[in-house]
């Protein structure tokens, strides 16, 4: 089976950190821009797109700054996280993601985030 590694990517978005919160942290902020349907029992996220569900579960929010989800059907040590930075001295804001994917996935997943993230800033008006 091939190793999953850690990747990051940071994308600058022009919007407050309040107004981004409620996008990455509530099940109807996520199926606004992550996925076609999200729904959230017990901690654990449906996430729907095309009609295949893919369910995870919430392990760590923190309210205006992060959420990291782990797949239920992956290794434990995997996760994703989002992440909101703000710069100290322009205040400008993003958002980190930390994901993991195999070598030659990594490049497929950037892209697939790439698209997710500028789908949220035109959502966002941001």
């Amino acid at each position: 089976m091939a190793k999953k590694k850690l990747f990051t990517a940071d994308y600058e978005i022009h919007a407050s950190i309040k107004m981004l919160y409620p996008y990455i942290e509530s099940a109807s902020g996520l199926s606004e821009w992550f996925a076609d349907d999200v729904s959230v029992r017990d901690q654990v996220y449906t996430f729907t797109w095309d009609d295949e569900p893919q369910k995870a579960k919430l392990l760590v929010v923190k309210e205006n700054k992060l959420v990291r989800f782990k797949w239920v059907d992956d290794e434990p040590q995997f996760y994703f996280e989002m992440e909101i930075l703000q710069d100290e001295l322009t205040n400008d804001v993003a958002l980190s993601i930390t994901d993991f994917a195999t070598e030659d996935a990594i490049a497929e997943r950037k892209l697939i985030w790439d698209n997710q993230i500028e789908y949220l800033i035109s959502v966002l008006g941001a």
